[in-house]
């Protein structure tokens, strides 16, 4: 299969040197989540996924750019988050007892997040090139949501065949069937993460029902689609997830309600945990197992955390495994599988605080993007990308991303950060955009 992984990889890197930048953004992530990351192309002890192929041509090509990057504006966000990659690999190699394995570790891992970051910020660049790449994400979801409802439905499974050539993995695990249903996977390396990918583009494909034309009426239809791609994986996480999303699109509507919401959420849990006499996320997690999963298990990972911190919370364990599989799972191994934890067992607590600073300057610049601009396709924009966010956060709290969805997420977090300067600028194509600070109703058209 190497041979097919670098044909493909060439594939990809000539689409993405000849579509225009949005389209070559859409052509990424199309081979992103069509083609399984666990296929590698192998040179000596490294090993080369088809995205990280394709990434580094197209950042190249966007560096080389001249027009591209005179438009590129850095950011706070860009700040953070290389801040925060740099206390990722730098933790990292501090720990880890060999540092030529943990530099050749943390290059590909670089490669699957600041590169995807900077390529979406360098890709999209005004506001009809965000609605561009989201309609082009939104064609390539269409028919990989079909093929998870005929997984689940059917049973029938063409990616799994191709996990005997995964250079870690020696076999395949078959999930065990819910309510009848296979759990669907597609290219993915979890059920979990496939049902996440779509939960995660859902909301910016309903915001394109602002859109003039059939694509206004087809994103109704396709966001559904998405919904169904979701529901395929019959996995709870990606359903709690959706339910999350939902609500908070739902609460677009209603915004005088979100800080009541809010506020009320959080007495929620003060009065669970003293009411039910035992931490409040051991309720909440008891509540959403809707899939009737392990659920239990992460509300344990979090106790023995806590009761392990003064081990981890300096350097982490170095990549090495805890020992915690046998305190809560019975296991050989430790199934941490809870992203923030991951993030400090890696890196220490100093890693969960810069990626929680990540996440508050994203909350925080969509917010203030928010207000910025009553134009309704980006606020509608932002309010999606703020729902999609929140998902996200609530996803970690019962999976850690791998495979293709770290590079998924930090390119979403590029085209976040990239759309959070459209309220204060006019796009490239003249789009004229309302903004808070001028009472002046303007036109769409070009100027004249």
């Amino acid at each position: 299969m190497q041979s097919t992984t670098l044909a493909i990889g060439i594939l990809g890197s000539v689409l993405v040197l000849l579509l225009r930048p949005p389209l070559a953004l859409g052509a990424y992530i199309g081979v992103l989540v069509w083609y399984p990351d666990y296929l590698r192309v192998s040179i000596g002890t490294i090993d080369i996924s088809v995205g990280r192929i394709v990434v580094t041509v197209l950042l190249l090509r966007c560096l080389c750019n001249d027009g591209i990057c005179k438009k590129f504006i850095w950011s706070r966000l860009d700040t953070l988050v290389s801040l925060s990659m740099v206390v990722y690999v730098g933790m990292y190699c501090f720990a880890h007892p060999s540092l030529s394995r943990s530099i050749e570790n943390q290059s590909g891992f670089l490669m699957d997040t600041l590169l995807s970051y900077f390529v979406a910020r360098l890709c999209i660049m005004n506001f009809k090139g965000a609605v561009t790449a989201i309609k082009c994400v939104a064609i390539i979801l269409f028919p990989l949501a079909l093929l998870g409802i005929v997984e689940a439905t059917t049973g029938w499974q063409p990616f799994t065949t191709y996990i005997q050539y995964c250079p870690w993995v020696s076999e395949y695990i078959p999930y065990n069937a819910r309510w009848g249903f296979t759990r669907a996977w597609g290219p993915f390396s979890h059920p979990i993460l496939f049902g996440s990918c779509f939960v995660l583009v859902m909301p910016l494909i309903w915001a394109l029902r602002h859109q003039h034309g059939y694509w206004g009426k087809l994103a109704y239809f396709l966001s559904g689609i998405a919904i169904l791609g979701a529901f395929s994986s019959m996995s709870s996480n990606p359903w709690g997830m959706l339910v999350v999303v939902v609500l908070c699109l739902v609460l677009e509507k209603y915004k005088h309600w979100t800080k009541i919401i809010l506020a009320s959420l959080v007495m929620l849990c003060i009065l669970t945990e003293i009411g039910s006499n035992r931490p409040f996320y051991h309720v909440i997690y008891s509540y959403i197992n809707f899939a009737k999963g392990d659920w239990w298990q992460r509300a344990r990972l979090v106790d023995i955390a806590i009761e392990h911190i003064d081990e981890w919370w300096l350097a982490g364990y170095g990549g090495k495994d805890p020992g915690w599989g046998q305190l809560y799972f019975w296991a050989a191994f430790t199934d941490c599988n809870n992203e923030f934890l991951l993030i400090g067992l890696k890196t220490g607590i100093i890693g969960i605080v810069s990626l929680c600073a990540v996440l508050i300057t994203a909350f925080r610049a969509l917010a203030r993007a928010f207000k910025e601009t009553t134009d309704k396709e980006l606020q509608s924009l932002y309010w999606s990308m703020g729902s999609s966010l929140v998902g996200v956060i609530v996803v970690w709290q019962g999976v850690s991303f791998f495979g293709q969805m770290p590079a998924l997420f930090y390119s979403f977090l590029g085209i976040m950060g990239s759309s959070i300067g459209f309220a204060r600028y006019n796009d490239a194509d003249r789009r004229l955009l309302k903004t808070s600070y001028n009472n002046l109703i303007l036109s769409y058209g070009r100027v004249k």
